[in-house]
């Protein structure tokens, strides 16, 4: 939230405090003319002059609110709802009194229509003799004594702990400061009150202004201090003025009842705050998911998976509709609204949703299945069935690999999560193994200087795994002797590894050209050793295995000085 808005509905906030406290009656005409006609002496049905009766739930709850208001103030009458033999008439006029200011400062109206007018009259939920006239403190009830109703002994022991709670400084704490002249009444309101809603505006914009200064004051040296500075404007100060508004309502609401405006004004404006409470803690809360985001990116800085940085704005949006859902729940109770109703209608609808779009959902968990396992990464080389290429990017539907012919294709999350996956780019060597095989002719001493100059190019290739390959004769086939040659490519990717593989390949075809050595493939060879006129096509070796040896060392002294 901007400072314009905020600044906007905060001035539009007390506007609408000022002209509902001034012409509050005009406003809410006509629920208060028909407790008015109630105030100036008639009963709401008859027309009557209304007399203490406690006879009925309706007749006790008339005697005490008619009683108290300022054009009919007895408050010995209004008492008559509390006069039980163990209290004194003192108290039951301190109760009486007490229990009105707290429904006014409250904004409980309280409906006297719907008040029983049964003398008989029985709790449906209870079966007892008993009713609450406002649903808001149940603990408040009358109850039938003999022939008389009125508010039960345990109603009354809970109104002081009421009052303190509607009045923690005190009902008369303006009227106390405010000299005596106070009490003159313009507009429909005392002048203390006048100067009581002035002062609250006033107070309430320099908190404003000292808890945005401070707020941002603080979280800018928190931030500075831990590293964060770069999250201080964009993200931090934003969160300082809806703090701050929250701070300077929950003030406003306690200071509020003080005023004693018309039940309907704080009816009105108790209805207004709490909406506006949960709605500033959400708005603050919202802003904090952006924090809590941008430290995640900086986790995510420190790891070696590129999935994280797909993790991270999931888990910034899941937290966006967590907390709009949760203050949105809130604001609902708040106002009144049953929302386990609410929440089973939407089970319902949930699982209807659920089961129409199955594959959807399967899908968005099996990206979460793949975000939180972290099978493979962005750039990783994967084999699935028939899939194989490299992953290019993982969606909260779908991957996208690239395969070896450049296309791309599109595989469901929900099929691969549940699908071996073969990941090559987690390897951390890359095998080559293969037969080389050479002539049955091959001398036994050239075949042990071939298999030691085999090992030395391992040896020496700068990318092999040193600590372990075989390079051995071992096997005597149809048509030659075979060496296994099993060794391990240390690089990160499939290029590098073909580049290596030529490199070995070639130094293998180049030490077998220089010592001689020939390589066997399936063929018929006629030999013929005595053709006239011809030379056997059998070689002769006539070198020693040293010779041999010095041949093999001379190549590599030679390859070494070609470098």
């Amino acid at each position: 939230m901007s400072d314009k808005p905020v600044n906007r509905f905060y001035l539009l906030f007390f506007l609408t405090l000022i002209i509902t406290a001034l012409y509050g009656n005009t406003l809410f005409a006509e629920d208060s003319n028909t407790f008015q006609a109630d105030a100036q002496g008639n009963d709401w049905r008859t027309n009557e002059e209304v007399t203490v009766n406690v006879s009925t739930p309706h007749n006790t709850i008339v005697t005490h609110l008619h009683f108290l208001q300022p054009d009919s103030y007895e408050p010995d009458k209004a008492a008559q709802a509390f006069m039980h033999p163990e209290l004194s008439p003192e108290e039951a006029e301190d109760a009486a009194i007490r229990l009105k200011q707290v429904f006014d400062g409250r904004g409980y109206y309280i409906e006297i229509g719907d008040a029983p007018d049964d003398p008989d009259y029985v709790d449906s939920i209870s079966g007892e003799p008993r009713y609450a006239p406002t649903n808001h403190l149940p603990e408040i009830f009358l109850e039938k004594r003999g022939n008389r109703w009125l508010y039960s002994l345990e109603s009354i022991r809970q109104i002081d702990r009421l009052h303190r709670e509607v009045f923690p400084f005190g009902p008369d704490i303006l009227i106390d400061i405010i000299p005596g002249a106070g009490r003159y009444t313009f507009l429909g309101l005392y002048l203390w009150q006048h100067l009581g809603i002035l002062l609250l505006i006033l107070i309430s914009f320099l908190i404003h202004k000292f808890l945005t200064y401070l707020f941002s004051r603080l979280l800018y040296k928190g931030a500075s201090h831990m590293g964060y500075d770069r999250l201080v404007r964009p993200y931090l100060l934003p969160v300082a003025k809806p703090l701050s508004l929250f701070v300077v309502f929950i003030v406003v609401m306690v200071v509020f009842p003080v005023l004693q405006l018309p039940v309907e004004v704080a009816r009105y404006f108790t209805f207004l705050f709490r909406a506006v409470l949960p709605l500033f803690a959400t708005l603050v809360f919202y802003k904090l998911v952006d924090v809590f985001s941008l430290y995640l990116e900086k986790l995510a800085g420190k790891s070696e998976s590129s999935l994280d940085n797909n993790v991270i704005p999931l888990i910034r949006k899941v937290l966006r509709v967590f907390v709009v859902i949760i203050g949105g729940l809130f604001i609902l109770q708040n106002l009144d609204i049953n929302i386990t109703a609410l929440l089973a209608g939407l089970s319902i609808g949930g699982l209807a949703l659920a089961l129409a779009a199955q594959d959807t959902l399967k899908n968005f968990f099996g990206s979460l299945m793949i975000f939180i396992d972290r099978p493979f990464s962005v750039g990783h080389w994967i084999t699935s069935g028939d899939l194989d290429g490299t992953v290019e990017e993982v969606g909260f539907r779908s991957t996208r690999i690239r395969t070896f012919r450049n296309s791309l294709t599109y595989v469901p999350n929900g099929k691969l999560a549940d699908s071996t996956i073969d990941n090559h780019g987690l390897r951390q060597y890359r095998r080559f193994f293969m037969h080389i095989s050479i002539t049955y002719d091959t001398p036994p001493d050239l075949i042990e200087v071939f298999v030691e100059g085999l090992r030395k190019i391992v040896d020496k290739h700068p990318d092999t795994r040193k600590d372990f390959y075989i390079v051995e004769f071992n096997e005597m086939g149809d048509f030659s002797l075979k060496i296994i040659f099993y060794i391990f490519f240390a690089v990160p990717t499939w290029p590098e590894e073909l580049r290596a593989r030529h490199e070995v390949l070639i130094e293998i075809v180049r030490l077998a050209e220089k010592l001689g050595v020939r390589f066997a493939f399936p063929t018929s060879t006629l030999h013929m050793e005595n053709f006239p006129g011809r030379h056997s096509l059998t070689p002769q070796y006539d070198m020693t295995m040293e010779e041999f040896k010095q041949v093999m060392e001379e190549y590599f002294r030679e390859k070494q000085t070609g470098q």
